[in-house]
């Protein structure tokens, strides 16, 4: 069973929680609002500063990152990225060739890396360390990117003047009271609840683009964006080509599989071709050009008839 996802659709909203977020930790107002509530008047000024003219550096340069950049600079931030694969800058956003780099001029830090055993922690003790003293750290990306007790350290040190959390190494499955963290208590310190893409319009738009994700998968085969499968595709057919079908095939992932499916098709004119593997499961679609029925029926039985075929789909 091939899953969705939607990578896209809550970029703008994650970027906006960032941008008040910034915002909210340059002004204090996380803690000025929670002693109000307590009824304590505490109006004061040291510690609090404007935006303009600070540095932001985003660390992952992707759909959010870039979406933040645009909306930094906007309100007058310069904004340095870093990001392990090479790509074009946005705007007046600059990247740098270290992380370390990018965490020694920021004044404000935002991440948004994918989880991977390359991200885990890569924000701890030693990173917190080469940040510049009353900067300020946020995550809106994954739980396990930022090892939480050394962050909790550095705000309490006063290393860090401030942190925004949205994501947590371990997250409770239902709303509701129970939730423990280091960061409880921190010093300027905004806790939420996963809720960077929690916007009405984000989740709309979700709805929409995993509709057209399942849409595409089940006319075209095409699987970009699958969570639990290979991603592949090929450029549609055009429906002036009658003679034209595509033959999608999942099959276990094991070597010889793929010569078994050219032998097949090596009598007919193969048009396209792609393969993919994830864990145990491969992926194979071909558009092939065929004469008339009898021909599909011996593709069709000669895939199906693999030991190693699951399932096998023949679209025009």
């Amino acid at each position: 069973i091939c899953v969705f996802n939607s990578p896209f659709s809550n970029s703008r909203s994650v970027a906006e929680l960032v941008i008040a977020e910034i915002i909210l930790l340059s002004r204090q107002l996380g803690d000025r609002s929670r002693e109000m509530h307590d009824g304590v008047w505490n109006k004061v000024s040291n510690g609090c500063y404007e935006i303009r003219g600070k540095t932001l550096g985003i660390i992952g340069y992707g759909h959010i990152g870039t979406q933040l950049g645009v909306l930094a600079e906007s309100v007058g931030m310069h904004v340095v990225w870093y990001d392990v694969v090479p790509l074009m800058s946005i705007g007046m956003g600059r990247s740098v060739e270290t992380l370390d780099e990018l965490l020694a001029e920021s004044d404000f830090v935002s991440l948004h890396v994918p989880e991977t055993s390359d991200t885990k922690n890569m924000i701890g003790k030693h990173e917190l360390s080469v940040m510049k003293k009353g900067s300020y750290l946020i995550n809106a990306s994954r739980g396990t990117v930022v090892d939480i007790e050394a962050l909790a350290d550095s705000l309490k040190s006063g290393h860090l003047a401030g942190a925004a959390v949205d994501v947590y190494p371990k997250e409770p499955f239902a709303n509701g009271p129970g939730f423990e963290s280091p960061l409880r208590n921190c010093p300027n310190t905004l806790l939420t609840p996963h809720i960077g893409g929690s916007t009405e319009e984000a989740q709309r738009m979700i709805g929409v683009e995993v509709a057209a994700a399942i849409t595409k998968f089940i006319d075209s085969g095409a699987s970009i964006n699958a969570v639990n499968f290979p991603q592949c595709d090929l450029r549609d057919i055009p429906s002036t080509d009658l003679t034209t079908l595509r033959i999608v095939n999942v099959h276990q992932n094991v070597p010889g599989v793929l010569k078994q499916l050219n032998n097949i098709l090596a009598d007919y004119n193969v048009n396209k071709q792609i393969s993919d593997s994830k864990g145990d499961v491969a992926y194979f679609m071909a558009d092939v050009t065929v004469n008339d029925q009898n021909e599909i029926n011996t593709i069709y039985e000669g895939i199906t008839a693999l030991n190693e075929s699951i399932i096998t789909r023949v679209l025009f």
